[in-house]
């Protein structure tokens, strides 16, 4: 438990560390000389350069893992490489050049923080305790989401440089306890039998991305525009969070759901209710139940993330974890650069999309879970 609670803020302070990158970043392409239409398209690069690496750090995992036992060393310096771009970012000045080498190795360098801790935890962790373990990690990601608007409205004015600093600094030192953690467990634990594919892989990641955009259309792209009828623009940081509220404090039960029902089952049933809860957003008559379904819908990508987790590496096991998860996360990747590619590119505005955006969340997401049911009983 002690281990996942370290993986869990890793994930906080990464997701904090893409805040603020985020919050900061027109601001220091201006400063560059970089326009700020190309700020989309830059954040696109990263989420790109986030899938592919990904994909390579989890191949990667699982080769060093059965070489040397331990990886959280290999983490450590994949860290030190990724913050000393972050703080050279607030720092490059008029340089454009400069800014774009440094968000470029940071977003390379980014991957050693996003699967690599999870396949540490998975390597140490039983297959049945891994939906309970996968809520406490999913904590961390949950809270820095929370914080994303408060954050926003927090730092305004404030010089770059301060949160850039602490951010960078809290987070090595927690991915420093993070190695010392893994020193004191066996460097070669049991082997654990392989346990039975609870979905055909391609079915699990097929189903993810439709889930995933789904969730950017709906969280994204919809939330403010649904808040806005019935709630003043400046109560939206005070609005947006309740997703993740939702998220967080659900997925405790979902765990037990997840155990009992098997991942396959229970990512699709997820997405079934979420579904339904998202549709309840487009016809809430008032606040009140807007807010209702935005809690539950979170609750239900919650569930949907603990199962997808947990389904990533009873696939792996035993010795592939890193690939599974590091797709996991290469598809999640790929669903922010779409929705940014959407926005950034003025598609979003679009007659036929306006008529297709209130109906697509729920649409992507019945589809997500016919696609898991086809794998759950291919």
């Amino acid at each position: 438990m002690a281990l996942a609670v370290y993986v869990g803020v890793v994930q906080f302070l990464f997701g904090t560390t893409w805040t603020l990158y985020v919050i900061y970043l027109p601001q220091l392409a201006q400063n560059a000389g970089i326009g700020r239409e190309w700020v989309p398209w830059i954040l696109v690069a990263d989420q790109l350069a986030f899938a592919a690496m990904d994909v390579v750090t989890g191949f990667w995992v699982d080769r060093v893992r059965a070489g040397y036992g331990r990886f959280g060393g290999w983490i450590v310096a994949g860290a030190v490489l990724s913050a000393f771009a972050f703080l050279t970012l607030p720092y490059a000045g008029a340089s454009a050049n400069v800014l774009l080498v440094a968000i470029a190795i940071w977003a390379l360098t980014s991957s050693a923080l996003r699967s690599p801790p999870w396949a540490l935890l998975s390597r140490h962790a039983a297959t049945p305790s891994m939906p309970w373990l996968s809520t406490l990690v999913l904590t961390g990601t949950a809270v820095a989401s929370a914080l994303a608007p408060y954050l926003g409205v927090a730092l305004r004015g404030v010089d770059p440089r301060v949160p850039f600093i602490v951010s960078t600094l809290t987070l090595l030192a927690t991915v420093v306890g993070l190695m010392l953690a893994e020193r004191r467990l066996p460097a070669h634990p049991p082997a654990e039998a392989k346990p039975l594919p609870p979905v055909a892989s391609p079915a699990l990641f097929a189903a993810l991305l439709l889930l995933a955009l789904g969730f950017q259309v709906h969280f994204g792209l919809s939330s403010a525009q649904r808040y806005a009828q019935f709630a003043p623009r400046e109560q939206l940081a005070y609005l947006m969070p309740v997703f993740w509220i939702g998220f967080n404090l659900l997925m405790f039960p979902a765990a037990r759901v997840v155990k009992r029902l098997g991942v396959a089952d229970a990512m699709a049933l997820a997405a079934a209710l979420g579904a339904l809860a998202m549709l309840l957003t487009l016809f809430a008559p008032g606040l009140a139940v807007l807010v209702a379904a935005q809690f539950l819908a979170g609750g239900c990508w919650g569930a949907a993330s603990v199962a997808a987790y947990s389904a990533a590496v009873a696939l792996g096991r035993t010795g592939r974890e890193g690939r599974f998860l590091g797709t996991l996360f290469a598809v999640l990747a790929v669903a922010v650069a779409a929705r940014i590619a959407l926005a950034g590119s003025g598609m979003a505005q679009s007659h036929l999309f306006s008529a297709l955006q209130p109906w697509l969340p729920q649409t992507l997401w019945l589809c997500g879970a016919l696609v898991l049911l086809a794998g759950r009983f291919r």
